[in-house]
């Protein structure tokens, strides 16, 4: 987890290799065409829409969806994301269902290393209007995802559902829609995408600073962040701008812990569309879990929901459309502090060195009742407060029994 107080989702460095084999394609894999909407493609049969719903999106633009598991009544918490490579389901969850995952001699990959995972076969997801049958989970401790958003996620919903439907993501009403594999006819004024979809959709783009750099990232909705690039590619394409100041933070994985460096790109072009200024993390790749040199790393979700998309794996297309979000300013807040849920309240975790969290004089298992005027228990809702350069954010925290009360200036990025 990060310590800065907007934490990306980390699913992708747990799931990213579940399914490692199909990821790791050789150099020459193909990239993807970019071309502008206007004709349809050419099926038998046009495509049906079967269900819409709503979603919450989480800080970064994550999105979570509501389902239930087979018969059971509980309504289960995902997250949906492109940067898995199957569907998921969290270890607590089945401990609870009662629930008993076989042994696999597959593996996933994390920021401290590799594991085997355990199996769920043949289950079934049942979404509003829609139930998706024989579907293997993979099990996961997805605590971690828990403690950073302050609900409970009981899974991830990537690759195994994508690949049967047509899905459609409106972020502006904030509702998903679901249509069955055919002809579709995408809206007018955006711009496709055709992406190598290799259990994750891998696209081109261009990464500017000191120099300007076209590669191949991972397109994945469920990194709650800009971009994030590994240290090499960074490195060996001299991309940075040497005299901007970096700010460190820390991201917890699977297994460990890693430090990362946080930095703005001077641009990120994304087919036709371009962003300047844009908030990157930068991560030592220890287990290569960006599969450099193929890749320089991934575009999360706080670019992805600026566009309304159209998800087609059958046809390995995404079609973008700009929304309103577009032009909304980036998060350059920078406050060195982590918190999260746990047990039913706001800790502090990680502080970094030098950090205003740091200078604040917060501490490691102070409780958060309370940011600005905010007495909420919300964890959203204090990242939200946290987000203003410049600011000086008033902090209630228990410690050891006793209230204290600080001062946090939030600095930017910038």
């Amino acid at each position: 987890m990060l310590s800065q107080k907007k934490h990306p989702s980390l699913s992708w460095l747990l799931e990213l290799c579940t399914y490692r084999k199909a990821l790791f394609m050789p150099v020459f894999l193909i990239l993807f065409m970019g071309r502008s909407a206007g004709a349809q493609e050419t099926f038998t049969q046009p495509a049906k829409l079967i269900t819409t719903f709503p979603f919450t999106m989480f800080t970064g633009g994550v999105i979570l969806l509501r389902a239930r598991l087979d018969n059971f009544a509980d309504t289960l918490n995902f997250i949906l994301d492109t940067g898995s490579g199957g569907i998921s389901l969290d270890s607590m969850t089945c401990l609870r269902l009662n629930l008993t995952p076989k042994p696999s001699d597959r593996t996933i990959l994390g920021i401290a290393g590799v594991r085997q995972v355990k199996f769920l076969y043949n289950e079934t997801l049942r979404l509003p209007g829609l139930s998706v049958d024989s579907l293997n989970f993979h099990v996961n401790d997805y605590d971690i995802l828990t403690s950073v958003y302050g609900e409970k996620i009981d899974g991830i919903i990537g690759y195994s559902f994508f690949t049967r439907y047509i899905v459609q993501i409106n972020y502006d009403s904030l509702r998903i829609s679901v249509y069955s594999r055919g002809a579709f006819r995408y809206p007018k004024g955006g711009y496709m995408l055709r992406p190598v979809i290799a259990s994750l959709p891998i696209m081109s783009a261009v990464v500017a600073d000191a120099r300007r750099v076209e590669n191949r990232f991972y397109f994945d909705t469920g990194a709650g962040l800009c971009s994030l690039l590994s240290t090499d590619f960074a490195s060996d394409s001299a991309l940075l701008d040497s005299r901007k100041k970096i700010f460190y933070t820390q991201a917890q994985g699977l297994g460990g812990k890693a430090t990362m460096r946080l930095t703005t790109l001077r641009e990120l072009k994304l087919g036709p569309f371009k962003f300047r200024k844009v908030p990157t993390y930068i991560f030592d790749d220890q287990y290569n879990v960006t599969s450099y040199p193929n890749l320089g790393g991934l575009i999360g979700n706080d670019i992805l929901r600026r566009f309304n998309v159209i998800l087609n794996y059958e046809r390995r297309m995404i079609y973008l459309t700009p929304n309103s979000h577009y032009r909304e300013l980036f998060d350059y807040s920078y406050t060195g502090l982590g918190i999260y849920w746990i047990d039913g309240e706001i800790r502090v975790g990680d502080i970094m060195k030098d950090s205003p969290a740091e200078l604040a004089g917060l501490k490691e298992d102070d409780v958060v009742l309370a940011v600005g005027n905010n007495f909420s228990n919300n964890i959203q809702a204090y990242k939200n407060l946290l987000q203003n350069p410049g600011e000086k954010v008033k902090i209630i925290v228990k410690r050891n029994g006793e209230l204290q009360q600080t001062y946090l200036k939030v600095k930017s990025i910038k």
